[in-house]
């Protein structure tokens, strides 16, 4: 029962003044047919049958209780829980359901939030921005999701543009974020509950069942995976923040000419944070992966990529050297390129390296620390130290470091 409401109503029976029910409904955040029903009923001599009926309530609802808390958990509302109980057997009306779900709602302690320690190399949290929207230059509209990653203790994220959320998409993300962010994995990454991850959620019936595949995969890359409870972002706090964050991108909007160009300005937006003074740590992302990095497990992409089944892109800047570097391994492009931004993109055992529509070079995947081609090897040679000798000593030379390189 509403006291307070009806001490307001009362108040002006005693006066003899008509209330004004909406501006009352106002001050007191109910239904201004609350307040009529409150008014008319002191009118009429009728408060004491109210006061009667509302103590009712709570004979109605008895056994059922524990089912509404239940459902409540779960985010459901009060329209639905009344609908499912009326079913077992409840007799009541659905404004005592709503009232109890409210009364619920505003009584309830709420529960502590587990605080995920941020020790070096211990944990990771990922999530998605889902559906985002953008429009090109040329008015083309671009819907694409973004993977986010964040390290626990150093705060060191990773962004990915992804036109799915597939499985293999995941995988690809993961790894990619585990080269990117010190070739390392931590102890344990938490997840939302995503279809790709979990086959059954976490809730006060059951534990998480996760998928066979991601567990495998979770295995073999050597961390924990840990899926958040349903409905309870302060869980994974870091990674909600850095979803917030991502709406700086939006000043983009009309600014980018496609694709290519989008994916660059999220790695670049990527880079940025991590060169940032973060509030949480007051300091740098960055920095503080050095000392994380120690500690971070080493993985071998290799032994990952059997989970990958389409493919995947990454963009990085040519070096001096006139090479690009993916995962441990440095792979080459012709001269001309150095400085320039390609797209690696990786199928299978294959690596193709991208410059706008342009398939530049391919290299198959390697362990090996120096990945050449011939040609691009000739051509770094004739152009530097090299340039005084003959083409014929040049590719002998060539053929010896090649075959010197094979061997290491």
């Amino acid at each position: 029962m509403r006291k307070d409401v009806l001490e307001g109503v009362l108040r002006h029976i005693m006066n003899d003044i008509q209330p004004n029910y909406a501006a009352m409904a106002k001050q007191y955040n109910c239904d201004y047919r609350t307040v009529k029903r409150y008014y008319e009923a002191g009118t009429k001599g009728e408060v004491e049958q109210i006061k009667k009926r509302q103590s009712s309530a709570p004979l109605l609802l008895s056994g059922f209780e524990e089912i509404i808390k239940d459902k409540m958990e779960l985010s459901c509302s009060a329209s639905s829980i009344y609908y499912f109980i009326k079913k077992k057997g409840y007799q009541g009306g659905y404004t005592t359901v709503k009232r109890y779900c409210r009364n619920y709602r505003e009584k309830r302690v709420k529960k502590a939030t587990i605080r995920i320690e941020t020790t070096p190399g211990l944990s990771a949290q990922v999530d998605w921005k889902e559906n985002i929207k953008m429009v090109s230059k040329h008015g083309e509209v671009f819907y694409f999701n973004l993977f986010l990653y964040i390290l626990g203790y150093s705060r060191m994220k990773y962004l990915e543009v992804t036109f799915d959320r597939t499985q293999a998409n995941v995988f690809n993300c993961l790894v990619n974020a585990f080269e990117y962010c010190g070739n390392g994995v931590p102890q344990e990454i938490w997840f939302d509950n995503m279809k790709t991850v979990v086959d059954r959620s976490k809730s006060q019936f059951g534990q998480t069942v996760f998928n066979e595949k991601f567990r495998q995969f979770a295995k073999d890359a050597g961390f924990n995976p840990i899926a958040c409870r349903p409905f309870r972002p302060q869980t994974k706090g870091k990674v909600e923040a850095l979803a917030r964050t991502v709406n700086r991108l939006m000043v983009f909007n009309y600014e980018f000419e496609n694709e290519q160009e989008l994916k660059r300005i999220v790695y670049e937006f990527m880079n940025d944070l991590n060169n940032e003074r973060s509030q949480a740590v007051n300091n740098h992302p960055s920095k503080l992966l050095i000392d994380e990095q120690s500690v971070l497990r080493p993985f071998n992409r290799l032994e990952l990529v059997r989970y990958v089944s389409r493919t995947q892109h990454v963009i990085r800047k040519v070096s001096i050297e006139s090479m690009v570097q993916y995962q441990n391994s440095k792979y080459s492009v012709p001269v001309k390129y150095i400085g320039k931004e390609v797209t690696l993109d990786v199928r299978k055992d294959s690596l193709f390296i991208w410059y706008g529509h342009q398939c530049i070079r391919s290299h198959p995947l390697s362990k090996k620390t120096l990945n050449y081609q011939r040609d691009d090897s000739l051509e770094i040679l004739r152009s530097d130290v090299f340039k005084y000798l003959e083409d014929e000593e040049l590719e002998r030379f060539v053929e010896e470091n090649l075959d010197a390189y094979d061997e290491l």
